[in-house]
């Protein structure tokens, strides 16, 4: 194990409880159980990841003939750090019969990230950076998010912890028969055409927060609408980590609440679901008193059809329903940025 994980080995086996951006609300445990509560027994999906090295790991080649053992984390997650050296060690002794493979969410990461943490602690599984599809498929919901596939080629485990339960997965996993047609069975992750400037949005809309739909062009066609990419827990969790992250989130929200309160233009926020339920999403509403209409992206549907990776990031879409601009960097005159759109 390389020394730089060695030195956290400590830190890691009292803290794999680390707390995530929600821990005042469900555990991450639980969130990760229940995302993963109606994948468990299914056939595993066909995907090919692309490492950071550029190196292509079709999965379904995998399903059959070894188990396979997926991480998604994230390089700003407190737990998925204080896991890593678990990750390694059952890494460096899988085996022949258990492919083991870090997956960035892709969110707030970018590729210089990933590849920085990498060397910081000498990492050596193979690392991909997902773009969103296989987090869908395998309902990602926290980071870190355990998913156990078994040499059968079916999902046999989702969790959160590095505990009893996840050994004893991989475990099984590894145990259960080989079944050589089971790549050719996995359900292909169909690759999502993302709306970029100058697409239609048509007659989407998103369910705010009351359950009422909100369309995202506006059906008088007179006034543009500014849809805003948040997370809950951005200004909070990253204050320490990623202190400018956190406070363009902050930047963003405060700029946003003046603006709106303009006639020219329509405004929604959409969540990103990671680490955020609907609970989560109202507390940070009423807690900083957040007027603008807002909607759970709970399964990451809208940031995925829009391409968003980041928060905060913004689309603006024309009274007509075509994009006219995206802002993926809010500086200190958003009013300034839109009216350039």
């Amino acid at each position: 194990m390389p020394h730089a994980l060695r030195a956290l080995l400590p830190l890691a086996l009292g803290a794999l409880l680390g707390a995530g951006p929600a821990a005042h609300a469900a555990s991450g445990q639980e969130r990760a159980q229940a995302a993963g509560s109606s994948l468990i027994g299914k056939p595993a999906p066909a995907l090919t990841l692309t490492t950071i090295d550029g190196r292509e790991i079709d999965l379904a080649s995998l399903y059959g003939r070894k188990a396979v053992y997926l991480k998604f984390w994230a390089t700003w997650c407190v737990p998925c750090r204080e896991q890593m050296p678990h990750f390694e060690r059952t890494f460096e002794q899988a085996g022949p019969d258990l492919a083991v493979i870090a997956v960035d969410a892709g969110f707030n990461d970018s590729l210089a990230d990933v590849r920085a943490y990498r060397a910081s602690v000498g990492l050596r599984m193979p690392i991909a950076v997902d773009d969103g599809r296989l987090a869908d498929a395998l309902n990602l919901r926290v980071t870190p998010q355990h998913v156990v596939i078994g040499r059968d080629g079916r999902i046999a485990y989702v969790g959160h912890l590095v505990d009893d339960r996840l050994e004893a997965a991989l475990a099984a996993a590894r145990a259960a028969p080989a079944d050589a047609g089971a790549g050719a069975r996995a359900p292909r992750v169909p690759v999502l055409a993302e709306l970029g400037v100058g697409a239609n949005v048509g007659a989407a809309s998103v369910k705010r927060e009351d359950g009422t739909a909100f369309p995202l062009k506006d059906p008088a066609g007179a006034h543009s609408t500014v849809v805003m990419f948040l997370s809950p827990w951005c200004e909070s969790y990253l204050a320490s980590s990623r202190p400018e992250r956190a406070a363009a989130c902050r930047r963003a929200r405060e700029q946003s609440e003046q603006l709106a309160k303009d006639a020219g233009r329509r405004w929604i926020g959409i969540a990103s679901g990671l680490w955020a339920s609907a609970e989560d999403l109202a507390e940070y509403r009423d807690t900083q008193k957040v007027s603008v209409p807002l909607a759970l992206d709970g399964d990451g549907t809208w940031f995925r059809r829009f391409g968003v990776r980041d928060v905060p990031e913004f689309v603006v879409v024309g009274p007509d329903g075509r994009i006219t601009a995206r802002i993926e960097t809010a500086g200190a005159d958003l009013r300034r940025q839109l009216a350039a759109r």
